[in-house]
């Protein structure tokens, strides 16, 4: 496909393992492109959205002071999207995603048009743009795919029927921390805040995000690297005015001889939310 005023500088193609309706809630997921891609975006507001897709204004990284005004418009029935850079640096670029579904996986083919390019340089702007989207659908179908797994398990059982999981010595313990543990079917993340031991889920309440990875924040807060959602480690409440919770959290318990184990919350299941 040839765009007036446009030169068509790439055609990028690939295939990721998830479903074309995880694929499509992705392209709507506005929210995670300065936290997912953090190498490519600084931050976003969002304009508008509604059923044909959404706008927002969208800062480059590493250079914040680059915003552009970006369009995502949506043609579920043709399945395809198109990204449009309405204002700022590459104004007038139109970038079309077609979307071919294939059972659990789904063909993905990117064109990319950009005006005022010549076609001697096209080859360098398109070479540019393809290795801009192999890293950004590297990092989308890591996500689509661990989300695709966490809806597919099953919650764990009750936390009263599970025996506790011993971590051994508390000298020891704090050496190998942050530490990831098993408990009542949910993986649990271990780590010392001001002296005291705290564990919380390592599901985000909000898509199941990663968070036995996510950093500890100088105010006792966890970030979620997907979407940047924040949560308070000592109580599982939201640090962002949402209306979420990580899930009830273990108990650690330390004998008198110095060992450390990880317990049930009483009364309460483990599972995410």
């Amino acid at each position: 496909m040839e765009l007036p005023g446009r030169t068509r500088v790439a055609t990028y193609r690939r295939e990721v393992g998830a479903g074309a309706g995880r694929v499509w809630e992705n392209v709507l997921d506005w929210e995670h492109l300065p936290w997912l891609h953090r190498k490519s975006f600084s931050s976003i507001e969002l304009v508008d959205s509604g059923d044909y897709g959404w706008r927002a204004r969208v800062g480059f990284a590493p250079d914040a002071g680059q915003v552009i005004l970006l369009e995502v418009q949506i043609e579920r029935d043709a399945g395809r999207y198109v990204s449009r850079t309405l204002e700022g640096p590459g104004a007038g670029t139109e970038i079309w995603t077609q979307l071919t579904p294939r059972g659990a996986r789904t063909g993905i083919e990117v064109e990319f048009h950009v005006p005022g390019v010549s076609p001697e340089r096209a080859g360098g702007v398109g070479a540019g743009f393809e290795r801009l989207y192999a890293r950004l659908w590297d990092e989308d179908e890591g996500m689509m795919v661990r989300r695709e797994r966490e809806l597919a398990r099953r919650p764990g059982p009750a936390a009263s029927s599970t025996a506790p999981v011993a971590l051994g010595p508390l000298v020891e313990l704090r050496r190998r921390l942050p530490l990831v543990v098993e408990l009542g079917g949910e993986r649990w993340r271990v780590v010392e805040l001001g002296g005291e031991l705290l564990a919380h889920s390592t599901r985000c309440p909000h898509r199941l995000g990663p968070l036995e990875d996510a950093r500890v924040e100088e105010d006792g807060c966890l970030r979620c690297p997907w979407h940047g959602y924040r949560f308070d480690l000592r109580t599982g409440a939201s640090r962002d005015g949402r209306r979420l919770r990580l899930a009830p959290a273990p108990r650690i318990r330390v004998d008198a001889e110095g060992s450390v184990a990880l317990a049930p919350a009483e009364g309460r299941a483990p599972s995410g939310a």
